[in-house]
């Protein structure tokens, strides 16, 4: 059994320790918000939140972090508002075919959390997630915008 917390309320789930913690928040939490999209923490469709840092699930044994605080992207609203992140990427229209955008937005958070007015520099040497359908222009308005830049 590892015991895990996410977006605040504590599990207890009997999975092997090596299970990608990607699979445990889909398959054993039913939170599929978080997407699967390469399988070695390329791409960054996986991105959640542990500790506050953004972290790629896919790779990562749910084993190494029992006890952490992970957040995916169910989390981040409150009381029925959306996270400014969220709120920031629909009025930029940032997705395009919607795949990657969890993971953008986690990150983007943890973007925001260390480097609350970050430069187009910073925004693109962090903001390494993959798009497909090359929104990274308005990834990076919809950043600004959360921002207040």
């Amino acid at each position: 059994m590892i015991s895990l917390t996410v977006n605040g309320a504590k599990h207890e789930v009997d999975v092997e320790e090596n299970m990608p913690l990607l699979w445990v928040l889909r398959d054993v939490l039913n939170l599929t918000g978080t997407k699967y999209g390469c399988g070695v923490a390329v791409c960054g469709a996986c991105t959640v939140l542990i500790e506050g840092a953004a972290v790629r699930s896919c790779s990562l044994p749910a084993g190494l972090v029992s006890g952490k605080s992970i957040t995916t992207i169910e989390g981040l609203s409150a009381g029925g508002a959306l996270h400014k992140v969220q709120q920031a990427w629909i009025d930029a229209q940032a997705p395009q075919c919607g795949y990657c955008q969890s993971g953008q937005i986690m990150a983007a958070v943890a973007l925001l959390s260390d480097k609350p007015k970050p430069t187009d520099d910073e925004i693109d040497s962090v903001m390494t997630n993959i798009c497909r359908c090359g929104s990274y222009a308005q990834v990076r308005a919809a950043i600004h915008a959360a921002a207040g830049t």
